[in-house]
């Protein structure tokens, strides 16, 4: 374990001890000084969040920057780090989970969905609706080819392991999994859940701290909306999955895939922006 791992290990504990978090705080001070001499940003943890026995700490990632005391961040950091970030982002709150896909190409109008809690689901741009029209959509979440439920989703293991054995459990419609999801493979499976489903902070956590863990995951460097990370493709494909994270916000910004909340996938040549919120307002929906 690297000294970030042991930082991003001991902020995700509600109190860490005075010894561990002193022997931290040094470590990154020798790092920030040594940045500075380079004039380029690294990791940054703030020594008064860290100076009291279990305070609450904070870290903050610079998403431009492109080091760890001079070396380059690996792509494991990067989802250590949005693993701190998600455990103490607010869930938030709303009447409806809103997911907005927007394709580089102008042409294509952004594909929307809104979910309540009951399941019900609202969607806008998506194959088969009208132009510019919401509608009601017959299907609801998914997760690994079978429905999920807001209630699933927060009774979802907060243990990374815990949470790649669940997956690798769950039974769902093949025809509507991935052959990888089907061999029990969890790549696709906690993708989409640090994507488009409404999963609990915890839950979030869990799923990047389980990406970290990944074989072959690589950081591109930073990019527009964050950091740009290569996963190899589990079904074998020559390309492989890119996303954009954005660690400070624990949050996905740009895929060149699409983890639909639906169980749909879709893949692009180019980058797909992806944004998600709780929102009380459902535009006016098209009658039948």
């Amino acid at each position: 374990m690297n000294d970030l791992e042991e930082v991003a290990t001991l902020l995700a504990k509600p109190e860490p001890s005075a010894e561990a978090a002193a022997r931290s705080r040094h470590r990154l001070q020798q790092r920030t000084r040594a940045g500075r001499a380079r004039r380029r940003v690294g990791w940054f943890v703030p020594g008064a969040a860290l100076v009291a026995a279990g305070a609450a700490a904070a870290v903050v990632f610079a998403t431009g920057a492109h080091t760890n005391g001079g070396a380059p961040v690996t792509g494991k950091e990067v989802l250590l780090m949005a693993a701190v970030s998600a455990e103490r982002t607010p869930q938030g709150s709303g009447t409806y989970w809103h997911v907005t896909r927007q394709w580089s190409k102008a042409d294509i109008p952004p594909m929307e969905s809104w979910t309540r809690r009951d399941g019900k689901r609202w969607t806008k741009g998506e194959p088969g609706n009208p132009p510019d029209v919401v509608v009601p959509a017959w299907n609801t979440l998914h997760l690994k080819g079978a429905n999920v439920s807001f209630e699933d989703l927060e009774g979802l293991p907060t243990d990374p392991e815990a949470l790649k054995a669940w997956i690798a459990e769950r039974k769902g419609n093949e025809n509507d999994m991935s052959a990888s999801e089907i061999r029990g493979n969890p790549t696709l499976t906690l993708l989409t859940l640090i994507t488009e489903l409404p999963a609990p902070a915890e839950v979030r956590s869990a799923a990047f701290r389980a990406l970290a863990a990944t074989p072959g995951v690589e950081n591109a460097g930073a990019v527009e909306g964050g950091q740009q990370l290569r996963f190899p493709d589990p079904d074998g494909g020559k390309k492989g999955i890119e996303l954009v994270v954005d660690p400070e916000k624990a949050r996905v910004t740009r895929a060149n895939l699409v983890l639909a909340g639906d169980g749909g996938v879709a893949w692009s040549d180019k980058f797909i922006s992806v944004s998600t919120e709780w929102t009380d307002q459902l535009p006016s929906v098209k009658k039948s």
